[in-house]
């Protein structure tokens, strides 16, 4: 079974071809991650509340270390209209509205914090306009997929299109940490990482609030896609589905799973906003510690 923790990691996991490695860290992915995943609210000695920023240079640390970067970028979402909402007006209505809420309950109060800590580590980082972050991390990941081994970390399982022999994605959860690949896929899903968008089009995605088929669930939209390949074959030969509710729901729900597609396919078109030499990184042994005392939040 491919799946990795991080103990049997030791920063020494990856036996590629390539002597660099790129790893692209998904910055709000793992901001909320960290301040969701405190057990309490945590203030320096001036009472400023410092989850956010704890946690997340903790996490950024031990994730250098399991990987060992020769290059290395944060990205962010930035503030802008998501131009997905034009082809699906629900398209993730259903997160929390953080400008709401109190700063107390908001990770995005602690943002400021974690840019400071980025800068003194000195690694770059990019809030993304126009585009999601997804789409300039895909960008990346197409771009130079060729030329450097690359690891993305984030818990967006959007990513898993990219997977391949030289592209994972790596699930940061402490001394559970899990390294996603081809083989990880297929054991999962049972499906290659190529027909990954066809297979979430179909059974939809909750956290994004897209709505996949009626009566398709992970067995199903796997068998589906091994049977016929991508949707469009699907939905072309969806008369040749066996079971009636299935063929009845891909033809009922063609142009919204095409739609969905459309919300899921990460086709690399956004800018990266920084070229690959730019990333080039050393990790030089700091601590967590050596870092908030370095930003003045201890």
């Amino acid at each position: 079974m491919w799946l990795y923790y991080i103990h049997n990691l030791g920063g020494d996991y990856l036996k590629n071809k390539y002597k660099n490695q790129l790893v692209i860290i998904d910055g709000h992915n793992l901001l909320f991650q960290m301040f969701f995943g405190m057990p309490s609210k945590i203030v320096n000695k001036e009472g400023k509340a410092i989850q956010g920023t704890l946690g997340f240079v903790g996490a950024l640390v031990k994730i250098i270390k399991m990987t060992k970067p020769t290059h290395l970028v944060v990205l962010f979402d930035g503030e802008h209209e998501n131009t997905r909402a034009e082809l699906l007006d629900d398209y993730k209505a259903n997160r929390i509205d953080y400008s709401s809420v109190s700063d107390e309950e908001s990770p995005f109060s602690q943002l400021q914090d974690i840019y400071s800590a980025l800068d003194y580590m000195g690694i770059k980082y990019k809030e993304v306009a126009k585009f999601e972050t997804d789409d300039v991390i895909a960008s990346y990941t197409l771009k130079y997929e060729q030329q450097i081994q690359i690891v993305i970390s984030s818990f967006d399982s959007d990513f898993f299109q990219l997977i391949n022999d030289n592209v994972t994605v790596l699930r940061y959860r402490g001394d559970n940490t899990t390294i996603c690949d081809t083989e990880y896929l297929k054991e999962k899903y049972g499906i290659s990482p190529c027909h990954y968008a066809d297979f979430k089009s179909l059974t939809g995605d909750n956290s994004d609030n897209i709505k996949g088929a009626e009566k398709v669930g992970i067995k199903t939209a796997a068998k589906l896609v091994n049977q016929f390949g991508d949707l469009e074959k699907i939905i072309l030969n969806a008369e040749h589905i066996t079971k009636p509710s299935i063929k009845e729901s891909i033809i009922r729900n063609a142009e919204r799973l095409r739609v969905n597609y459309n919300l899921i396919k990460l086709n690399g078109k956004a800018k990266p906003p920084f070229i690959l030499d730019e990333l080039c990184y050393t990790y030089n042994d700091i601590s967590t510690y050596e870092v908030l005392k370095g930003i003045n939040l201890k």
